[in-house]
C-alpha cells in the first residue's frame, strides 16, 4: 500500500514540470515581447524581443514555421509551441483537428 502511494506521488511530482511548461496561446503578430516570453516554451525575453524585431522589419508572420527565420528559434521550439502560436486574433484549428478533418 505504501509502495503504491509512493509510486503515485512520484508520478504526480514528475508531471508537474510538464504542466508548468505548457505554452499559452499567443498572437505572435500582435503581442509584445513580454507576452510572447511568458506564453511560449523555450522563448525567453531576448528571443521574444528578436521575434518582435523580425516582425517589425519584415511584416507579420504568415505561418508558424516563419518563426524559424528568427535567430535562435529552431524547428524543435516551433513544434513544441505550434498549437500556441496564433497568427491572428481568432484561434486557429489545432493540428489534431487539421489531421482529423484534412482541412487547414
Amino acid at each position: 500500500m505504501i509502495r503504491k502511494f509512493a509510486t503515485l506521488a512520484l508520478v504526480a511530482l514528475a508531471s508537474l514540470p510538464a504542466l508548468a511548461l505548457a505554452a499559452t496561446p499567443v498572437n505572435v503578430n500582435r503581442a509584445d515581447a513580454a507576452t510572447i516570453a511568458k506564453s511560449l516554451d523555450g522563448i525567453g525575453a531576448s528571443r521574444a524581443e528578436a521575434i518582435v524585431a523580425w516582425r517589425e522589419a519584415h511584416g507579420p508572420f504568415k505561418k508558424a514555421d516563419d518563426l524559424g527565420h528568427v535567430k535562435g528559434i529552431g524547428k524543435a521550439t516551433i513544434e513544441r509551441n505550434r498549437d500556441a502560436i496564433l497568427l491572428s486574433d481568432t484561434a486557429a484549428p489545432s493540428s489534431a483537428h487539421k489531421q482529423a478533418t484534412g482541412k487547414d
